[in-house]
């Protein structure tokens, strides 16, 4: 059974930093993916930022260059380095954890949210301006 906990969510000043954490339960991950969802207010959930099981990575335009998807499988525990937030940032994040067969993954496009079939509860990052 995978069960995901994000932390690391907070209230920051635009320009700051944040790093978010997803801990995840022991499982054969092989052939998955994992990523970083977020749900502004009013707004639909979006991906920002996916990480394969070999370490490639691709990332929502909106935080290239700013935001970066690691994962650390010792700990078991996925992350996103948030820089240089902006108020357009704030919101719910989840991380995710999903598959697609024949497997495959892109470096220019994140995965479709109806391959994701596991989800964390959720952690709550806003920006101030």
């Amino acid at each position: 059974q995978v069960q995901l906990q994000e932390s690391g969510g907070d209230s920051v000043q635009a320009g700051g930093s944040l790093t978010l954490s997803c801990k995840y339960s022991q499982y054969n991950y092989n052939g998955y993916y994992m990523a970083w969802f977020r749900r502004a207010p009013g707004k639909e959930k979006e991906g920002v930022a996916a990480i394969n099981d070999d370490g490639a990575t691709s990332y929502a335009d909106s935080v290239k260059g700013r935001f970066t998807i690691s994962q650390d499988k010792s700990k078991n525990t996925l992350y996103l380095q948030m820089n240089s937030l902006k108020p357009e940032d704030t919101g719910l994040y989840d991380c995710a954890v999903g598959r697609v067969y024949p497997p495959r993954f892109s470096t220019t496009k994140l995965p479709d949210i109806w391959t994701f079939g596991y989800w964390g509860q959720g952690t709550q990052v806003t920006v101030s301006s």
